[in-house]
């Protein structure tokens, strides 16, 4: 009997040659190169315009115009900012603009360094805990920040007139002079705002290496010289954005005076703490036939501030040289 003889393995395919892309899909790739990163970071421009770009267009525009809330302007081109150099109230708000934003700012922003590096201590037990309590004052309601305090400071039943009166000091109208309104104002805002200016600078404190204070406590220097030559110096970016935040969020103070003032928009009696924020609602949307009025106040406000913004930065800049 015949053995069947096996079977001979197929023969290997060919291998096939690699494919080359058409012109159609390498187009499309150095589209999707060229043009996927615009398209990434377009919703951001687009909220931009839309609530950013546009409102301040339309604010322009309107501050062109003798406008009211109705609907009916008329082309005045500058007039309204020639009034403006004439108004003593926009001059009293501005006063009071950059008053409150002094009395505030310098003490908030000392101590927010002076957390941030005791929170940066390494030997600092529940350091964790200290962190997420200086930050508490920022997340609670600035309505209800502002009428804490506005009991605090009452004349005749607050707590801080009773502890003037300990030492012998007679109880201080605080929203009836404008040094008196300042102050307390002042406490209300950095009480919210230091914790969380607090915790920005600690954060770019933790940025610096650690290599550095070890060779400057071997060399001898002590936590006070290592604070001016190593970790101020090296907070200067930090500290920069930190001082130009306050003096937005400073310039732009409405709701703690007008709650503090019981809502009066006017910021008290004699205007002793109206804001500019106050006097630009207190024109452009309680007077229906002033808007564009009002918005030549807001313009002036953003001119202010980036006059102020643009000093700060420069000194700061200069003093950590």
């Amino acid at each position: 009997m015949a053995l069947a003889t096996p079977a001979r393995p197929a023969p290997p395919e060919p291998a096939r040659a690699p494919r080359h892309r058409t012109n159609g899909s390498a187009k499309r790739a150095r589209w999707d190169m060229k043009f996927s990163p615009y398209l990434y970071i377009a919703p951001f421009f687009i909220v931009f315009g839309v609530f950013g770009l546009y409102p301040m267009l339309k604010t322009a525009w309107m501050s062109l115009h003798d406008w009211d809330m109705i609907g009916e302007h008329t082309f005045i081109g500058f007039d309204n900012y020639a009034e403006l150099l004439k108004d003593e109230y926009f001059w009293n708000a501005v006063v009071n603009t950059l008053g409150i934003f002094v009395v505030a700012t310098v003490p908030q922003l000392i101590l927010a360094l002076f957390f941030a590096n005791l929170l940066n201590r390494t030997h600092l037990r529940s350091r964790t805990l200290f962190r997420m309590a200086i930050f508490v004052p920022n997340i609670t309601s600035v309505a209800a920040v502002a009428i804490v305090f506005a009991m605090l400071f009452q004349r005749d039943f607050g707590l801080i007139n009773w502890l003037l009166s300990l030492v012998g000091i007679n109880p201080v109208d605080w929203d009836s002079e404008r040094w008196s309104s300042w102050t307390a104002i002042a406490f209300m805002v950095d009480w919210r705002w230091t914790g969380y200016n607090a915790l920005i600078l600690l954060a770019g404190m933790q940025a610096i290496p650690r290599d550095l204070y070890e060779a400057a406590a071997l060399d001898g220097a002590n936590q006070w010289r290592q604070f001016w030559r190593i970790t101020l110096p090296m907070l200067t970016p930090t500290f920069v954005f930190v001082v130009v935040l306050s003096t937005i969020g400073g310039l732009q103070l409405f709701t703690e005076p007008l709650i503090f003032g019981n809502g009066n928009m006017r910021g008290g009696t004699q205007r002793e703490f109206q804001t500019l924020a106050m006097y630009m609602y207190e024109k452009g949307i309680n007077s229906l036939n002033t808007a564009g009025y009002g918005a030549a106040i807001a313009w002036a406000l953003f001119v202010l501030i980036g006059i102020v913004a643009a000093i700060n930065l420069a000194l700061v800049r200069r003093s950590v040289k």
